[in-house]
């Protein structure tokens, strides 16, 4: 009986920061890139809907 790798459900990646990278291949790296630049924009876009909503807020304050 074959082992099917696809069949088996992946392990989420997930990164630590400043844990050692020595062991990781090309491909996790080049995933564990790929999954903090989406956390970075996501984080930006949180920070700007913040902002937007403190802007908006201070306005009707001041006024």
């Amino acid at each position: 009986m074959p082992l099917e790798d696809d069949d088996k459900p992946r392990k989420k990646i997930s990164h630590e920061i400043g844990q050692d990278l020595s062991l990781l291949s090309v491909e996790e790296l080049t995933e564990r890139v790929a999954l903090l630049k989406a956390e970075i924009a996501r984080l930006e876009e949180a920070a700007t809907k913040k902002r937007a909503s403190r802007d908006a807020a201070n306005s009707i304050f001041k006024s």
